[in-house]
């Protein structure tokens, strides 16, 4: 069975997400020939405190960063 992972910044809402998953997995059985029964999304939320890029951390950054 596919799994898709997902990380990405919090603050998204339900309907975000339902709308993301339907999405990414519509995606997936069209180019991978699967069955929707078959594709499984994990979506993980994560604080920009706990997500850095080049030394820094998300938090930290500049809005425009």
């Amino acid at each position: 069975m596919p799994l898709i992972q997902v990380q990405m910044f919090s603050g998204r809402t339900s309907e975000q997400k339902r709308n993301l998953v339907r999405a990414l997995t519509d995606a997936f059985v069209q180019t991978a020939g699967s069955t929707p029964d078959a594709v499984d999304v994990i979506l993980t939320d994560v604080e920009k405190s706990d997500w850095a890029q080049g030394g820094e951390l998300f938090s930290d950054k500049t809005p425009a960063g």
